[in-house]
């Protein structure tokens, strides 16, 4: 059986909990916590990390550094999670949903300054698969307007955008640490602050609206409540387990990229055939190897060939139901134009098999079905026979 995803361990990671656990602070903000904090600072460049529960709640924090009011709108793109709108929603936020790129699949940055109104608050473009979105003309736009720009950068944890990390470049990056991603700690996330301006009011925020953490560093006599605010820390034991993926994260990344070009070669022939059609990187596009897709001819193509994977004990998945055509996103949310790449892909996109442990002989295997599926001779040369799975 070849799952989808099966989560990676170091070695460190029990090693590192029972520490946490011995030192008798196992709530947040202990030593661990400051360590994955550091570590963020220092690998991502950000002025200020903060860890946090999920990468929902830095949403959620941004929502709410930001003054996000009833009415206010965000522009993000519609294939996306439910936490990059719902964070805005939450204050009363309208997200307007503006179609994706047909080969990124990020944000269209063609369409984001005509869906501008006088109520624009913020963009979220949404690095997807690890790669990141044109953000030089977001940036502009942005500056133009005076908006903020936030990245959902939960999928891009060590890729960069012309060699600076994601998360770095917004006035927010967000980060998730989710069992489905490359570094992880179940779940888990950050908040990355570019602004200094922001960055007392993100650890109120975060410590339930307290000045909680000017209290830890003697800078109050005590602390209590002045602001809005939630419990967004995560544990110890989260991060203690964090850590020990953070000090893996270059070896994780490679591991994967190695899997991810192997995939690329051996379905190379078959995007030529027609059959499927690969992942687009731009050159300016350092990307991690986040995941593996290729896209189909129809939504009937890939229902089947899930169902022939299954059959052959690979479990390969789809990706988001577009937010604009959900329940929620109707009643929340607007399309600005018809949003028809979006719809398009959709329907069309399979998620491959793509984890530290899955091997050349795994990858192999899984294009082999490929080539079976859509009956296209698979190149001799990279049997699976011959690579001994």
């Amino acid at each position: 059986m070849i799952p989808f995803n099966k989560p990676y361990l170091t070695g460190n990671e029990i090693r590192y909990i029972t520490d946490a656990h011995a030192r008798g602070q196992l709530s947040g903000d202990g030593p661990y916590t400051k360590r994955c904090n550091e570590w963020l600072e220092r690998n991502i460049g950000c002025h200020k990390a903060l860890l946090t529960h999920s990468c929902t709640a830095a949403l959620e924090m941004s929502a709410l550094l930001l003054e996000i009011r009833p009415g206010d709108e965000v522009i993000m793109p519609s294939y996306t999670f439910v936490s990059t709108a719902n964070a805005f929603v939450l204050r009363g936020g309208v997200p307007v949903f503006v179609d994706i790129r047909e080969d990124t699949l990020n944000i269209d940055e063609n369409q984001i300054e005509s869906a501008i109104t006088p109520r624009t608050k913020a963009i979220v473009p949404v690095h997807y698969a690890g790669v990141a979105c044109e953000l030089d003309t977001i940036k502009t736009i942005a500056g133009r307007y005076n908006v903020a720009v936030v990245e959902d950068a939960a999928q891009g944890i060590m890729s960069r955008y012309k060699g600076t990390a994601l998360g770095r470049i917004g006035d927010l990056g967000c980060v998730s640490f989710h069992e489905t991603k490359n570094i992880i700690a179940g779940e888990g996330g950050a908040l990355l602050i570019n602004r200094a301006d922001l960055v007392e009011r993100a650890e109120i925020i975060r410590e339930k609206g307290t000045n909680r953490s000017k209290f830890y560093r003697g800078e109050v006599d005590k602390y209590t409540w002045v602001d809005l605010g939630s419990s967004y820390l995560p544990g110890e034991i989260v991060a203690a387990f964090l850590l020990a993926q953070m000090e893996r994260a270059a070896e994780i990344t490679a591991q994967r990229l190695k899997l991810w070009h192997l995939y690329h070669e051996l379905l190379e022939q078959l995007e030529e055939e027609g059959s499927v059609r690969r992942p687009r990187v731009p050159e300016m596009c350092t990307h991690n190897a986040h995941m593996y897709y290729v896209l189909v001819r129809d939504l009937e193509t890939r229902t089947a060939l899930i169902r022939y994977l299954k059959a052959h004990d690979v479990h390969a998945v789809f990706h988001y139901v577009p937010l604009h055509s959900s329940p929620a996103g109707k009643r929340f949310g607007r399309c600005h134009g018809q949003l028809s790449v979006t719809n398009d892909i959709s329907g069309r996109l399979l998620r491959l098999p793509l984890y530290y442990e899955l091997g050349v002989g795994g990858v192999t295997y899984v294009c082999e079905l490929l080539y079976k599926f859509f009956s296209v001779s698979f190149p001799e040369r990279f049997s699976y026979a011959q690579v001994g799975y």
